[in-house]
């Protein structure tokens, strides 16, 4: 599961290497990366919006 989690967090900030997202095309199972790139994306939002709300102070 934590190659999963690093595979996402490496495609969202856009720094996974070519040979990398072969392996994971080949090797993965789909829905574990969707999964977890939804989660990371919810978590990305909600760190997003508290940061906003306490900067907006």
């Amino acid at each position: 599961m934590w190659s999963v989690v690093k595979s996402v967090l490496a495609a969202l900030l856009g720094v996974q290497s070519n040979q990398k997202r072969q392996e994971d095309f080949s090797s993965g199972k789909p829905a574990a990366y969707i999964v977890t790139g939804l989660i990371v994306t919810f978590i990305f939002v909600m760190l997003l919006l508290v940061l906003a709300s306490f900067a907006a102070r």
